[in-house]
């Protein structure tokens, strides 16, 4: 595990938020497009607020959701909603390239829709994950039967956090990513991490190399 410490969730939040920068500028200039994955959560959140003025060509950059809870469009306690309010709305990303979960629709079909347009989608250029205290990441939680879909996007019933309908990025594509960096901040994850790095295979740990960003609480 690569794992570089940081005070707080802070200063944590405003070097991911530089590494979104690096990496966007570099996947442009390679490749034309960024293809960026976003997580929910008060971490990135606090990520997502520094960018509203990066002077990123955002006309190129492509949005996704590593995972959404099942509930109305408009919900406060969707993550795209928490996306628009911090980033989407204020940055010029057309429309057309933000591509949310319709988590609306229910587990089942709003997971096929969403593997329908990953199926056409390149390798993520970034994909940003975080941690619970469980060990999940995205939305697939311990013991859950989404751990073993194979599929681009999982449906996820009796999820232990409400609500417990949900839809998640499957590891297939996760795991395909170019980059993955998962950000965890505050003392309650740390025994979750020292799991981890004591080779317990927890949701996160079964990700294929991720660069780790976490707080002073966390690390211990």
């Amino acid at each position: 595990m690569h794992i570089n410490v940081f005070p707080d969730a802070d200063s944590l939040a405003a070097e991911v938020a530089r590494q979104v920068i690096v990496d966007c500028e570099q996947a442009i200039a390679e490749r034309g497009v960024f293809h960026w994955v976003l997580a929910g959560g008060n971490t990135p959140k606090k990520c997502y607020a520094l960018l509203r003025d990066a002077e990123l060509d955002w006309s190129r950059v492509y949005v996704w959701f590593g995972d959404e809870r099942c509930l109305s469009i408009g919900d406060a306690e969707r993550n795209d909603v928490m996306a628009d309010a911090a980033l989407l709305s204020h940055v010029s990303v057309p429309p057309a390239q933000i591509h949310r979960i319709p988590a609306e629709l229910g587990p089942e079909d709003a997971a096929e829709t969403y593997a329908s347009l990953l199926a056409d989608a390149p390798p993520m250029d970034l994909i940003l994950l975080g941690m619970g205290e469980d060990g999940h990441t995205a939305s697939l939680f311990p013991g859950n039967p989404a751990l073993v879909d194979e599929r681009l996007a999982v449906p996820v019933s009796a999820a232990p956090k409400p609500p417990p309908k949900r839809i998640s990025m499957g590891y297939s594509v996760l795991n395909r990513g170019r980059k993955r960096i998962v950000m965890v901040a505050g003392e309650s994850k740390r025994d979750a991490l020292l799991r981890i790095r004591q080779g317990e295979r927890l949701p996160v740990a079964r990700l294929a190399v991720c660069e780790w960003y976490v707080d002073e609480a966390v690390s211990g």
